[in-house]
């Protein structure tokens, strides 16, 4: 686990206020990230848990060793626990938040579901008034029980009726959901990250957004992406840029390398009504229940172009696609550039 971090800009950090509305400027986005999980509950985990539960400082120091061994890392300066580990997540968006704000002359909002002090927010005019890009980042674990709520969902949809909207549905992986041990192991020795559990359930959150959204889409498994043979390089993903109308993989041909993505199974056989981008290459070499099945390739973007009454468009990309917590490419940079200017 790697955690770069840009050049801080040149003013200061703030902290629990309210946020300031982004005036709409014509051809300039305004972005928001929506952080799914109630920190509290996911830092306030029993450690002696073994599954379902974000890892604590001190296992990420002893699986990242020497990482986080700096006194940048220690008590005086950083939370430890699995707080600290929720925090890395945060430090990982700000090379996406510092590109996207450039091109777009706007700050990228961050919000999450219920922060560190406890308040909790709803996706509601708050948050979408001055949105036009809604990026849903799925981490909440399945056990917590975050659902969106039916007043979300009008919002949400709503919203989605105005053209030019985009809203990014990012549930993470489902690792070790049958009750069946063998597979569990398994899963966990073909993606390899000791920091992962046997079992380790996200996205309940996004997962009813997409339910009652209509979005025939599933995200499962975990899955160990091929690397370029010879070098700890992510394979080249297979694009499919007949259907990227809008340009999103223009110049990409890689995302980041991360142990262990979710494929987003379609759940129906129109392909008129959903495409999928990007198929990402599993190192074959682990054997997974997935590939077993005859899969070399798991789908890791999509889009659903606007129907119907929704003007906006809806697309499931993966959030460690937008931080650098697992390192970050040209490549990355580009895919990001692209979302800005979509």
């Amino acid at each position: 686990m790697v955690v770069t971090m840009s050049k801080l800009n040149r003013v200061g950090r703030t902290y629990n206020q309210n946020h300031v509305p982004r005036p709409y400027t014509p051809n300039k986005r305004r972005f928001s990230i929506y952080w799914t999980w109630s920190y509290p509950w996911e830092a306030n985990r029993d450690l002696t848990e073994l599954d379902n539960r974000f890892s604590t400082m001190t296992e990420v120091r002893r699986v990242g060793w020497p990482n986080f061994e700096g006194s940048e890392w220690d008590k005086m300066n950083f939370l430890q626990g699995i707080a600290g580990t929720l925090e890395l997540f945060h430090r990982s968006t700000i090379d996406f938040q510092q590109i996207v704000g450039e091109i777009t002359g706007q700050p990228v909002a961050v919000y999450q579901r219920i922060d560190q002090a406890g308040y909790k927010l709803l996706i509601d005019e708050r948050i979408l008034a001055d949105t036009d890009t809604l990026m849903v980042f799925g981490l909440d674990h399945l056990l917590s029980e975050q659902e969106a709520e039916k007043g979300e969902i009008d919002a949400i949809r709503e919203w989605l009726n105005r053209e030019g909207t985009c809203l990014l549905l990012a549930p993470h992986h489902d690792v070790g959901f049958t009750s069946d041990m063998q597979q569990r192991q398994m899963e966990y020795k073909h993606h390899g990250d000791e920091l992962v559990p046997r079992q380790q359930r996200f996205g309940q959150y996004t997962r009813s957004l997409i339910k009652e959204l209509e979005v025939p889409v599933l995200n499962q498994f975990g899955l160990r992406p091929a690397v370029v043979q010879g070098s700890n390089q992510i394979a080249p993903l297979t694009v499919h840029k007949d259907l990227d109308k809008l340009g999103l993989l223009n110049g990409v041909t890689t995302f980041n390398f991360h142990l262990h993505l979710p494929h987003y199974a379609l759940t129906t056989e129109d392909t008129k009504s959903i495409h999928v981008l990007a198929t990402q290459p599993i190192d074959l070499s682990r054997p997974h229940p997935f590939t077993a099945q005859g899969n070399r390739e798991f789908n890791t973007c999509i889009w659903a172009p606007p129907n119907g009454n929704r003007g906006g468009d809806i697309l499931l990309a993966d959030s460690t696609i937008f931080t650098t917590l697992f390192g970050g490419t040209e490549s990355l940079g580009h895919f990001w550039r692209n979302m800005a200017k979509l």
